[in-house]
């Protein structure tokens, strides 16, 4: 299994955001948008409907782990989303694919997105996990709060979430810079 790293410059994230929005079809910058502000699993965003977005709270049961989750979702960006998401019925996925009547996007579909992504901003190292590892890095960045980050990531152990966000080889690289004999 390939280990996929979270996006750390703010700059390379404004600008893909800037990219994406630009372009005609709306549907990956709301993928991107939501996974970079949410820490939610793919298989978990690609479940959103329309009606899920105009709650205040995101409730969902979890893809992976069958646990029901209710969150806040930031205000600032829930606005911003439904702005684009205006017009669209209710039961609509959010991230939709062409193909078919209103189905979800597949993951391999995502996959490809992120990495034509990562290709044109010159990152590795990018796959699916890299939206949630983005929003996990910049709220441990922020916060400092890894118990928190542990608990909103339902992992078990913390020494786990600080690897997982890539915050252990950061350190690991800052203290091999420095190292000399």
């Amino acid at each position: 299994m390939k280990f996929v790293q979270p996006i750390r410059d703010p700059e390379i994230i404004r600008a893909i955001k800037k990219d994406l929005k630009s372009q005609k079809d709306i549907r990956n910058y709301l993928l991107f948008e939501i996974g970079i502000n949410t820490g939610l699993r793919i298989s978990d965003i690609l479940q959103l409907r329309v009606k899920d977005l105009k709650k205040k709270y995101l409730y969902l049961i979890e893809v992976k782990t069958k646990k029901q989750k209710q969150f806040e979702m930031n205000p600032h960006v829930r606005k911003e989303l439904l702005t684009y998401l205006e017009g669209r019925d209710d039961e609509e996925f959010v991230i939709k694919s062409r193909q078919g009547v209103n189905k979800p996007l597949k993951r391999s579909m995502t996959y490809k997105i992120l990495r034509k992504i990562a290709k044109k901003y010159g990152l590795e190292q990018i796959g699916n996990h890299t939206l949630r590892k983005t929003y996990g890095y910049f709220f441990y960045q922020e916060t400092h709060d890894i118990a928190m980050l542990q608990k909103i990531f339902n992992h078990s152990d913390p020494q786990f979430t600080l690897r997982y966000i890539g915050i252990i080889q950061d350190t690991i690289n800052e203290a091999t810079k420095r190292f000399r004999i």
